[in-house]
């Protein structure tokens, strides 16, 4: 997704240092142990970061979070909007040493409670596409009637990089997340096609392959087809630094 030509120059600064990780990685080890039983996925695009588990034999969603990162000569800050392992973490700021080898190996390295952590990271892919970018709902359609909404405490976002894709609807205020779902995706001459890796509601859902019509108008992205229920849908998603971020200032 291209930058708005609209944005400040603050903010073109801020998402810029984002540039380096954009894309879809997994984790390989924790302490040096390799993580066999549990597939953690994490999208960076746009300044903005998700990561998702899951087990790796029943594909049974383990939790989430995400929110706002900052990477600066080595020095790497996280702000939590939703955590369902430690909702307290929501609103705080979360540092920690990064090394970043060769494009395709990140390592982290933070203080917990129990003492250092260390994670590997492997990058998945880079490559971009139609609808690369971190995105937010603005507007629904319902029997031909479009019903705008006001991103704030509650809303859903929606980030794409590297192949991978993650939507997650939560309340930054009351710490709650309402769901979340994410997989691959391919975007191209306006066919979304995505496969669900996990569905916090539904575990059975895995594996499914939902097609959509897409078109980027305005810089906002008009998504129509079926739910994963069959449900008819089309839905309205814009820019979440213009959306959300910029407003919020």
């Amino acid at each position: 997704m291209k930058l708005l030509a609209s944005l400040s120059l603050v903010l073109i600064s801020f998402f810029s240092n984002a540039q380096s990780l954009d894309g879809s990685w997994r984790v390989t080890e924790i302490n040096g142990q390799a993580q066999n039983n549990e597939e953690t996925v994490m999208i960076y695009q746009e300044g903005y970061f998700v990561f998702a588990s899951k087990d790796t034999g029943s594909n049974h969603f383990l939790g989430t979070g995400g929110g706002i990162y900052t990477m600066d000569n080595g020095v790497y800050e996280e702000t939590f909007d939703f955590n369902t392992y430690n909702s307290e973490k929501v609103g705080t700021t979360v540092k920690c040493d990064i090394d970043f080898k060769n494009n395709n190996e990140l390592t982290f390295s933070y203080s917990t409670p129990d003492g250092l952590r260390k994670e590997t990271w492997q990058r998945i892919s880079d490559e971009e596409n139609d609808l690369n970018g971190t995105w937010v709902i603005t507007g629904r359609k319902r029997d031909g009637n479009l019903s705008q909404m006001t991103p704030g405490a509650r809303r859903t976002v929606k980030i794409l990089g590297g192949g991978r894709f993650q939507w997650i609807a939560f309340n930054s205020e009351t710490k709650e997340l309402s769901g979340t779902g994410g997989g691959t995706y391919t975007a191209k001459d306006g066919k979304y096609i995505e496969t669900i890796d996990f569905f916090s509601r539904d575990d059975g859902r895995v594996g499914a392959e939902l097609s959509f019509d897409f078109e980027v108008i305005d810089d906002e992205w008009h998504h129509s087809g079926l739910s994963s229920r069959g449900a008819p849908i089309y839905e309205i998603w814009s820019d979440y630094r213009e959306a959300y971020l910029k407003k919020k200032e």
